[in-house]
């Protein structure tokens, strides 16, 4: 295999790792060299890419990649590697022979706390998410022409180490935002990688929901944090009074519960299968703070 992951970020390193035995080459992209370091830790070729066309180095690699990941979020201009490749995926990589998309679950609009799988009709609401079903939908028009499957990898919530609830609790950020009805599910880090390491090696395109098994009101999540690291929990506050920036308040415009049923058929089994678990093992082994 000669993978390379175009946005090696927080996902892209956890795929990166969980990939090295399997590959010859493995490369990956990121906007500064002051990032080479992290992507060489953890078995990358560390290139720069900061949209376009891509060139150089980058460009003299791709001509052998046989597996494509692509990790980079649309921004306000749309998805730069969808305009960079839309003569056609084999123009730039004429080896591949599978490529993964990391989406996200708020694709799937708000369902009111209601069960949502694959199958389920996408209503986005956020402009972030209806940017990333168009992406979607134009990376599947893209491996179709080029007869490449394509794994579409629909994430919830990302945490892991360095990127959770006990750091931010630690921090003194952490907040028990009450918001009756509202759940969400979440993935640990290590998971998506060992999900796309599945995909990959099995060259399975599709749409699959990577998400853990428990979804679960925030609150309770910063509340099991405060109870592994023995302090008291931060105060309940009332969503509707929170000062929160459009942002903050903008994730809790959606509610649901999303199945994984899908990815568990094609043989995956969840290190990590809900948040206590997850939070669990990162303050047992020290990891949390990253």
């Amino acid at each position: 295999m000669r993978l390379m992951i175009f946005g090696a970020g927080f996902s892209g390193l956890a795929i990166a790792r969980a990939l090295a035995s399997d590959c010859d080459f493995a490369g990956g992209t990121t906007r500064s060299e002051e990032r080479f370091a992290k992507l060489e830790a953890a078995g990358l070729a560390p290139l720069i890419y900061q949209g376009g066309i891509p060139d150089g180095d980058l460009r003299t690699h791709m001509s052998g990649i046989t597996h494509l990941v692509m990790s980079i979020a649309p921004d306000a201009e749309g998805d730069p590697l969808l305009a960079a490749f839309s003569d056609g995926l084999k123009n730039h990589l004429p080896a591949l022979e599978w490529a993964g998309y990391l989406s996200t679950v708020g694709v799937y609009g708000d369902h009111g706390g209601g069960w949502v799988d694959e199958e389920t009709i996408c209503k986005p609401v956020s402009k972030r998410s209806v940017a990333r079903v168009e992406a979607e939908q134009c990376w599947q028009a893209l491996a179709d022409a080029a007869d490449v499957p394509l794994a579409i990898l629909r994430l919830s919530g990302i945490y892991g180490p360095g990127r959770n609830a006990l750091r931010t609790l630690d921090a003194g950020k952490a907040r028990r935002l009450i918001k009756p009805g509202q759940v969400f599910n979440r993935i640990h880090v290590a998971d998506i990688g060992a999900a796309t390491a599945l995909l990959a090696r099995g060259t399975l395109g599709g749409i699959f929901n990577v998400t853990d098994d428990l979804p679960a009101p925030p609150q309770d999540v910063v509340s099991h944090a405060a109870e592994l690291m023995g302090v008291a929990p931060p105060p309940e506050t009332d969503f509707e009074t929170a000062d929160l920036s459009p942002m903050a308040r903008s994730f809790y415009g959606e509610s649901k519960r999303v199945a994984n049923a899908k990815i568990k058929a094609a043989g995956f089994r969840f290190a990590y299968p809900d948040y206590k678990e997850g939070l669990g093992v990162l303050w047992q082994e020290g990891t949390w703070k990253g």
